[in-house]
C-alpha cells in the first residue's frame, strides 16, 4: 500500500490583488517525484510556501505524512530550497550548512559529520572553507541544496533548483535528484526546466492563474499520441492530398531539417526532399504509408517515431489563456 507523503485538499491562499491559488488538491505518494508547473505568476511559489509553513492558507488543508503543514512535526519531514535564497556571505559554506543543521535540531557533532559528504554530493568538494561572498550564484545554489539535505529529510521541496546553474551543473543536479528518488525521497519539484521534469518526475500538475489546469502521469503525457516523421525524396506538393486520402491519415509537410533538432542536411536542402509528419495509431499504418510512398517512385530515406515533449503539452495547455505576469 502506497503511503501518502503530501496530501493537499482544496488549499487556497487569497490576496487582495487577486493572486495566490485556489482549491488546489494534490496527493503525492512516498518516494514519488512530483513536478509542479505553470507560467510565471501562476501561484506555484505561493503553494510551496504554504506547504513548508511560511505562509498560512486562507482555506483548505494540507498534511505531510499526516501532520498538518506549519506544525513542528510537519517541518521535521522537509528539506526546502527556495527560489530566492541568500546566505550569510561572511560565513563559510561549512558554517552555513552547520547553521541549518542546528536549526533542524541537530547537534554540532551530527551536522559536522554530514558536511563533507554533503559538499561532495552537491559538487562543492573542497570549497566548503571558502566564505560565501566568494561563491558564484551557481555555487550558492549548490550550497542551498546541501542545506536542504542536512537533516536527511524524507520530503524535499525544491523551487527552481537548477535556475542559476550552467549545463554541467544542471546535469549534476539532475543526477543527484535521480539518486535521491532511488533512495526513497519524496520530491516536490517546481521548475521551468521542462526537460528536468521529464527526466525526474512521475506525475505533474499544471497551474495557471492559481487553479490546476491539467494533471497526469508524465509517461502518459509524453506518449499520449505517437507522431511519426518520414523523410521523403522526390516529393512534389501535389502528391500530399493523394497520400492523405489514400491512407486515411492526415499528413503534413514539416519544416526543412530534422524535426526536433533543427539541423539541416545536404539532402534536406534539395527542394524535392521533405519531412512529412502524422499522428498514427499503429505500425501497420506506418507500413502502409511507406508502401504508398515507395510505389509512387519516391525515395524513403528515414522513418521514425517522435514522442511528444512536455514543452508541447505545456504550450498547448496554456495557449490562448491569460497569465497573471511575472510577480506573485
Amino acid at each position: 500500500m502506497t503511503v501518502t507523503a503530501i496530501d493537499i485538499q482544496n488549499l487556497t491562499k487569497e490576496y487582495s490583488n487577486g493572486k495566490g491559488c485556489r482549491n488546489v488538491t494534490i496527493t503525492v505518494g512516498e518516494g514519488e517525484a512530483f513536478g509542479f508547473l505553470g507560467p510565471n505568476g501562476a501561484g506555484k511559489s505561493t503553494l510551496v510556501k504554504m506547504l513548508v509553513g511560511l505562509i498560512h492558507p486562507t482555506d483548505g488543508e494540507a498534511r505531510l505524512f499526516g501532520d498538518p503543514v506549519g506544525s513542528l512535526a510537519a517541518r521535521r519531514h522537509i528539506g526546502y530550497l527556495p527560489e530566492l535564497y541568500r546566505y550569510q556571505e561572511w560565513l563559510t559554506g561549512q558554517e552555513v550548512i552547520q547553521l541549518h543543521g542546528r536549526l533542524c535540531g541537530m547537534s554540532k557533532q551530527e551536522a559536522d559529520a554530514r558536511i563533507p559528504m554533503l559538499l561532495d554530493r552537491v559538487g562543492l568538494g573542497n570549497r566548503g572553507k571558502d566564505r560565501v561572498k566568494h561563491y558564484s550564484k551557481g555555487m550558492q545554489q549548490r550550497l542551498g541544496l546541501a542545506c536542504a539535505l542536512v537533516n536527511d529529510p524524507p520530503i524535499l521541496f525544491l523551487d527552481e533548483p537548477s535556475s542559476a546553474l550552467d549545463p554541467v551543473g544542471r546535469m549534476d543536479v539532475r543526477r543527484l535528484l535521480q539518486e535521491l528518488k532511488q533512495e526513497g525521497k519524496t520530491i516536490f519539484l517546481n521548475s521551468h526546466l521542462l526537460e528536468e521534469v521529464e527526466t525526474i518526475c512521475d506525475r505533474i500538475a499544471l497551474l495557471n492563474n492559481g487553479v490546476i489546469l491539467r494533471h497526469g502521469q508524465v509517461h502518459e503525457v509524453l506518449y499520449a499520441q505517437t507522431r511519426w516523421h518520414f523523410k521523403v525524396g522526390g516529393f512534389t506538393p501535389d502528391i500530399l492530398p493523394w497520400l492523405t486520402e489514400t491512407s486515411g491519415i492526415p499528413l503534413q509537410i514539416l519544416q526543412s531539417g530534422h524535426p526536433g533538432t533543427g539541423a539541416v542536411t545536404a539532402s534536406d536542402s534539395l527542394q524535392d526532399t521533405v519531412w512529412l509528419g502524422a499522428v498514427i495509431d499503429n505500425e501497420e499504418q506506418v507500413g502502409f504509408i511507406n508502401t504508398l510512398i515507395v510505389n509512387q517512385g519516391m525515395t524513403l530515406y528515414q522513418v521514425e517515431p517522435v514522442r511528444e515533449r512536455l514543452e508541447e503539452w505545456f504550450m498547448e495547455a496554456v495557449s490562448g489563456l491569460s497569465h497573471r505576469g511575472e510577480q506573485e
